[in-house]
């Protein structure tokens, strides 16, 4: 076992051979999952339903390094361009529908492999080269390598999750991998004292340890005893309620908890498998076997089953029985004294069944004692009711802003512990990660006797000072007069496309999606997609709910709370017409095509490849259809390498503007139809604006 290494030290070669040795294994033991798969067909089939193909956690752990990368401008050349858009961005549930798979053209598992070799040369042999100065900072290169790992880490054990749901006959044993044998009979759970004190959370700058964004800032709060189960809720706890009815009285589940069950027909965990030649009536199924269910090991099931459980108990015992919170957890925690990583590392002893240091399954509830309680950390992860939310001083990292901001949405619960396969951060004791309620992991649940309450609340109102300006400007009225910006914009649009088909137009920059519910009014489809996960995930959030919040500063601590209601707008109808999608405006996915009107609002000086942008429209319109951008052209160097603007800048001595280069680019496949100003004001605040002026080109396809 390789362990995760600090951040600090003294000497720079050294720290440069433990990060290689520790992306090296940790990228073989991902691979090594995947060595279960015993038919390759598998890899090409959906495990869940609502998450994508396993062929895809396969070749995204891999693209994430070279996307990131890029992004970080630690390499200027990609590998291969289409399968890191292909396997770029992963699913976040927004609802139980099944994923569209026309949108997908996967690659073979060969094509994914070579892929994987690549990578695994470039990063090793970026490692030998790239300067090292300790300590390794969130603005260091390194920073970003050991992001890759990091993540690829997570997804081991997502990937892990997924693989227990393919089909059986699709799965074979490997001794890499070995599970638990020792079963029997589960221990009574009993609720022991927790005594009162107080939970500091958050890390500073300077911690030992990698940590993702959420982990940073400043939390402290004083906690009440109370009582907490002594194990965590076994297998046979929990086929007590099961076969007591706990599925069909919907009086012990929440109205999502209801509407889950409905969708999903669930009468037990998603684990457990229906065989009457059990003797439990049930059997279990684990990385790659099915054995009797384990009574004494943890169950695992998602939020709303857990918090159904926990309504029953109550009801039936007559105590307030009901899931922990964050901050119960971690008084827990502190309370019996668990070792944190560090430690484990320093004396070479792990206190659990963690960081795959144990088996590749659960164990017994009863088999890793701490001070009392058993399992505080590690075995299954355990659920807490606590929504993940940021800390004070929280600050999103720019190469990853969508790590944990797209989950600050109420509607994502904190996870504590770890699980048997939680590796490197995810065995931290800093580490928080949110999933939805009906999200499956090797997710358990520790219950409580409470009456805390818990005072964090999910803000409903963006406060974010990039994504309020960006609202305001899409949604709101500036003070100066001026027209609403993309509302102006797609009503040219629609004026010149006049009688040509409207049936799919695509919004290349579509930031808050005004423009693409604009565009809708005329076009029986729109796609929209942006760079930036916060911005997709607001206009998401307006596209499913009809409604957006946001906050404006006016001066000083003054704000002014502004909501945006579609029928407002008269744009109801549209919603339904409109698709919002993460993407890189310069390797956009092939299945973007057949459009009828491509637009690319104030977008084309941001690029960091603007050419390569351009050169793909061609493919991506249908013939006569029109590209329209619009753009004040503040070339940046911080956006744009020079030797990639297409103008505004001297060539041999003469001045090239940016419809010079625009023409000398677009003009083999394109004729450009008319230029025109449009004016657009961005505010600050109430008395702060900058007005600016961009030229929209029009250009129909040859």
């Amino acid at each position: 076992m390789i362990n995760m290494p600090t951040l600090h030290g003294t000497d720079s070669e050294l720290k440069r051979q433990e990060i290689k040795d520790y992306f090296q294994y940790c990228y073989k033991r991902y691979e090594s999952l995947f060595d279960l798969i015993a038919d390759e067909k598998a890899y090409f089939q959906k495990a869940d339903p609502l998450r994508h193909p396993i062929i895809f956690y396969y070749g995204h752990t891999a693209t994430f390094f070279i996307n990131k990368f890029k992004l970080a401008k630690i390499i200027d050349e990609r590998i291969d361009a289409k399968l890191e858009s292909i396997f770029a961005v992963g699913v976040d549930e927004m609802s139980w529908d099944d994923l569209n798979e026309k949108h997908y053209e996967w690659p073979t598992l060969e094509e994914t492999q070579t892929y994987r070799d690549k990578v695994y040369d470039l990063v090793s042999n970026l490692i030998d080269r790239l300067p090292l100065t300790l300590p390794i900072t969130e603005s260091s290169p390194w920073w970003i390598v050991l992001m890759g790992v990091e993540h690829e880490n997570i997804h081991l054990e997502t990937s892990s999750v997924l693989l227990r749901q393919l089909p059986f006959n699709m799965i074979k044993e490997d001794a890499k991998w070995k599970e638990c044998g020792s079963v029997g009979d589960a221990p009574e759970n009993e609720l022991l004292d927790v005594s009162a004190g107080m939970v500091i959370l958050g890390k500073n700058r300077d911690a030992q340890l990698y940590g993702w964004d959420n982990e940073y800032g400043v939390h402290q709060v004083d906690i009440p005893a109370f009582k907490a189960s002594k194990y965590l809720t076994s297998n046979a706890e929990f086929l007590t309620f099961v076969e007591e009815g706990g599925y069909e009285c919907d009086d012990f589940w929440s109205e999502e908890g209801v509407s889950w069950k409905k969708y999903t027909h669930a009468k037990y965990p998603l684990f457990w498998i229906e065989d009457d030649t059990a003797k439990t009536g049930y059997r279990f199924r684990t990385l790659s076997r099915e054995i009797d269910l384990p009574l004494n090991w943890p169950v695992e099931v998602n939020y709303l089953e857990a918090e159904a459980f926990c309504k029953w108990l109550s009801e039936k015992e007559g105590r307030t029985i009901t899931l922990p919170t964050e901050d119960e957890y971690i008084r827990l925690r502190d309370a019996v004294n668990v070792p944190g990583y560090l430690e484990w590392i320093a004396k070479g002893k792990v206190p659990a069944n963690i960081n795959l240091e144990g088996f590749a399954s659960s164990v017994p509830v009863d088999t890793y004692e701490q001070d009392g309680f058993y399992d505080v950390v590690g075995n299954v992860w355990q659920w807490s009711r606590t929504p993940i939310y940021p800390f004070e001083g929280f600050k999103v990292h720019p190469i990853y802003d969508d790590f944990t901001v797209p989950t600050f949405d109420g509607k994502h619960n904190l996870i504590n512990g770890g699980s048997w396969v939680s590796c490197g951060n995810l065995a931290t004791q800093e580490s928080r990660y949110g999933f939805r309620r009906h999200f499956y992991q090797h997710v358990g649940f520790r219950y409580v006797e409470s009456s805390y309450e818990e005072k964090v609340t999910t803000n409903s109102y963006t406060t974010d000072s990039i994504i309020s300006q960006y609202c305001h400007f899409g949604w709101g009225e500036n003070g100066l007069g001026v027209e609403n910006y993309p509302t102006k914009c797609a009503s040219l649009a629609l004026e010149y496309m006049q009688d040509k088909p409207k049936r799919k137009a695509f919004d290349i920059g579509c930031a808050i999606g005004r423009s693409s519910f604009e565009l809708a009014r005329g076009f029986d489809e729109v796609i929209g997609v942006d760079f930036s996960a916060r911005f997709i995930q607001e206009a998401q959030a307006l596209k499913e709910n009809g409604v957006l919040r946001y906050v404006m500063p006016t001066e000083g601590e003054l704000e002014n709370f502004y909501e945006v209601n579609l029928a407002d707008f008269n744009l109801e109808n549209e919603r339904k017409k409109v698709a919002f999608w993460q993407s890189d405006a310069c390797n956009l996915k092939p299945i973007f095509k057949e459009f009828d009107l491509v637009f690319a609002g104030n977008l084309i000086d941001r690029l960091y490849d603007p050419k390569k942008f351009l050169d793909s429209l061609a493919s991506r319109l249908n013939d006569g259809g029109l590209f329209i951008m619009t753009s004040p052209y503040t070339w940046q160097e911080e956006s744009t390498p020079k030797e990639k603007w297409i103008g505004g800048y001297k060539r041999d001595g003469e001045n090239v503007s940016t419809l010079e280069g625009l023409k000398e680019i677009l003009e083999p496949h394109f004729e450009l139809v008319d230029t025109r100003d449009v004016p657009f004001v961005i505010q600050e605040t109430a008395r702060k604006h900058q007005h600016s002026i961009a030229e929209m080109t029009v250009w129909q396809k040859r």
